[in-house]
């Protein structure tokens, strides 16, 4: 089987944040898609799982927290990456079901690491 990109799904319900981090994955050569919604990601994630789930932890609806405690149950070998700028450094906040965490603000080189 060819190599191919890291498929993503960058959810956060900001647009301009949802652009911008899209964007800036998919030029570094991920396959990316996005959702506005906790509600919209988990109908994205089973039409085609990702490999990776980036998702804001504070959104309208399902949160982040839900949707990535959903995701762990249902979906265990998505990669889930919590993101927020409520909380700060680069250790998964407690209570947050994620394999790594981005604190929204920081550089794009630690994202990508």
């Amino acid at each position: 089987m060819p190599n191919r990109p890291a498929r993503l799904l960058v959810v956060d319900d900001d647009e301009p944040v949802r652009r911008l981090f899209s964007h800036t994955l998919a030029e570094i050569g991920y396959g990316v898609r996005s959702a506005g919604d906790g509600f919209s990601a988990l109908l994205e994630i089973h039409q085609e799982a990702p490999d990776i789930l980036l998702s804001d932890l504070n959104m309208p609806g399902i949160s982040g927290f839900e949707l990535l405690s959903e995701v762990r149950r249902c979906f265990p070998s998505i990669q889930t990456i919590a993101m927020s700028a409520s909380f700060s450094g680069n250790e998964v906040p407690s209570g947050v079901a994620a394999d790594a965490f981005y604190e929204k603000g920081s550089s794009m080189g630690a994202l990508v690491q």
